[in-house]
């Protein structure tokens, strides 16, 4: 399948998914409130993914979801809130939510060969379940990675959904640190497409921002829900308890299962990539060490 074909069916994927959450949010039962209107609309959605995924017997039929669902959902806790259209934090969050939705849905078109192609870790996590693959396709491919971004969205529906702004300061730190996020991902995604056009067969990246991180793409974006999770905070200082509960799942997802997983066949498959453990810090940026015997 050409990749202008696999877009076009990818894409149609997601608008059968959006149209099948909109009719249900327009016609179906209410529930208590609108965050949880949402979450049964973005599971009915996923689900739609899931069919198209096993239809092609692809899973990578979902990567853009990731991206591509929250600025919906802001928009949608914002046109059901009572702040107007000229609310400014309501604003803040939407104008940054989308920015960073547009940079990552670019990065994926932009890497995306077409559907011949499949995430190389989805058939490793369905081929660990055997008899129960399509369970572990809808559950740990699908559902799991759409309930983690809805509970990280969960502060920006506080930010746009709740007034007054307890701390408008805070406001405007999360924008700062959200945006640097966004901008840290984007030039460590530039670095990593640079350097793969050049690089040569089984030599490790440790060049620019990736010489103070292994994993510098993770690391700016935790720092994006992070953000998030600071424009709730600004607006219900009170929720942080359990507010931070979104950034701590993508947190424990990229310690506990994105970054094994990555450096484990980087090792198989890049002998310098032992040399890079030893020198650059694995998450959080800093200078690196330097190389043994120097």
């Amino acid at each position: 399948m050409s990749r202008r074909a696999s877009f076009v069916r990818v894409a149609v994927a997601y608008v059968v998914a959006i149209a099948v959450a909109a009719v249900w949010l327009s016609l179906g039962p209410r529930t208590s409130s609108a965050l949880w209107d949402a979450a049964v609309a973005d599971v009915l959605a996923t689900v739609v993914v899931f069919v198209f995924s096993r239809a092609h017997g692809n899973s990578s039929f979902y990567d853009a979801y990731w991206s591509v669902i929250p600025p919906l959902l802001v928009a949608y806790w914002w046109w059901r809130s009572d702040a107007g259209p000229g609310d400014p934090t309501a604003w803040v969050v939407t104008v940054v939510v989308l920015y960073w939705a547009v940079r990552l849905t670019a990065n994926w078109a932009v890497g995306f060969p077409g559907l011949h192609h499949e995430d190389w870790r989805y058939p490793i996590l369905r081929g660990r379940a055997g008899r129960f693959e399509a369970v572990v396709d809808l559950v740990a491919i699908h559902l799991i990675p759409s309930v983690q971004v809805f509970l990280g969205c969960v502060p920006a529906y506080l930010a746009v959904t709740h007034r007054p702004v307890a701390l408008p300061w805070l406001v405007v730190v999360a924008a700062v640190v959200t945006l640097a996020a966004v901008a840290l991902e984007w030039a460590a995604d530039h670095q990593m497409r640079a350097f793969v056009a050049v690089k040569r067969p089984g030599q490790a990246m440790d060049r620019g921002l990736w010489a103070w991180s292994r994993h510098p793409n993770y690391f700016g974006e935790f720092g994006f829900w992070l953000g998030v999770f600071l424009f709730g905070v600004a607006v219900e200082p009170g929720d942080a308890w359990w507010s931070w509960i979104g950034a701590g799942a993508m947190l424990a997802m990229f310690l506990g299962a994105s970054i094994p997983m990555m450096e484990e066949r980087s090792l198989a498959s890049r002998p310098s990539y032992g040399d890079v453990v030893e020198r650059v810090p694995r998450f959080v940026p800093r200078p690196p060490r330097a190389a043994a015997g120097r």
